[in-house]
């Protein structure tokens, strides 16, 4: 008779984005999961297969948490100014102690090599696309531009977006709304 979970998986992957938020990926081991998450090795490999199993359940997770930002992103009527807004309000919904901890995804794509999972590099493309996809759509707003300046500017802000991610976990608010006025005065 198979052991009943102790456990809410919910609650434990949570945790482990956490982890794996705050210290990076390569950096997270199984030890400190364990400790993290209040279930041992067992019960991870036994829920998620490996630590690639509880990261990929981690990304979901923080996907799930930042949709609620993507979804007002997409249903701006602002055009470049909605970007604008996500920007900040990404920056809010990163702060941890005061300080952003940047991007999950973005710090795990700065932190893996060419040899990482592919299934850990599909699901990092594909949210990146998602997002560069919603800006493209937003710039469309202005008829004024025509679709290459649509794809050049999308590019050049979901790269920004690595930056402003990066730079969060080190610099402070005013320089921070500096680096965000200076993105959009080159659009």
């Amino acid at each position: 008779m198979p052991r009943t979970k102790q456990y809410k998986e919910q609650e434990v992957v949570e945790k482990a984005m956490q982890l794996f938020w705050r210290n990076g990926y390569e950096t997270t081991s199984m030890h400190m999961l364990e400790k993290q998450m209040g279930i041992n090795k067992f019960s991870i490999y036994a829920s998620f297969g490996s630590k690639d199993g509880v990261f990929l359940e981690s990304i979901k997770c923080y996907e799930q948490q930042l949709n609620r930002l993507i979804d007002k992103l997409e249903k701006s009527s602002n055009g470049a100014d909605g970007i604008k807004e996500y920007f900040r309000d990404f920056l809010e919904f990163s702060k941890d102690n005061g300080r952003g901890k940047g991007c999950l995804i973005t710090n795990t794509a700065n932190e893996i090599g060419q040899d990482a999972d592919e299934k850990i590099k599909k699901v990092l493309t594909d949210f990146l696309k998602r997002v560069r996809t919603v800006f493209a759509q937003l710039l469309e707003q202005d008829r004024t531009k025509n679709l290459e300046l649509i794809a050049a500017q999308a590019d050049y802000l979901i790269i920004s977006m690595f930056g402003l991610s990066s730079a969060s976990r080190v610099f402070g608010p005013d320089q921070m709304e500096n680096y965000i006025e200076n993105i959009f005065s080159n659009l």
